[in-house]
């Protein structure tokens, strides 16, 4: 069973935004991720979910700095009102490592 993200991070109906999940605290501090993640949704088939990819930049989520190769990231649109998401994140590591987290978005 995936480990389930604490953040539940609101969306409005009609947005097209990129979703980030920070896995520093997972990661040993030499390790990277690696590869296309694979992204689903698994409550619905609402969701369209498209750029998938581990973060080549830096980015702050969550009030934090997180360097590259630390993120993944995600556009999600097709929300429906008052509907919580499943969003289950595979993703390997330069150690041959898999990582898998369901993250929970809200649509309002």
């Amino acid at each position: 069973m995936p480990i389930k993200l604490d953040q539940r991070p609101v969306i409005s109906v009609g947005d097209t935004d990129v979703a980030s999940i920070d896995y520093t605290d997972y990661l040993d501090s030499d390790e990277l991720l690696t590869g296309t993640p694979t992204v689903a949704e698994v409550t619905t088939t609402h969701l369209t979910i498209t750029n998938k990819a581990v973060n080549t930049a830096e980015v702050r989520i969550l009030e934090r700095d997180v360097a590259i190769g630390k993120a993944v990231q995600f556009k999600v649109s097709g929300q429906h009102v008052n509907t919580e998401y499943s969003i289950r994140v595979t993703v390997s590591t330069d150690a041959s490592r898999t990582a898998v987290r369901d993250a929970i978005l809200r649509a309002v």
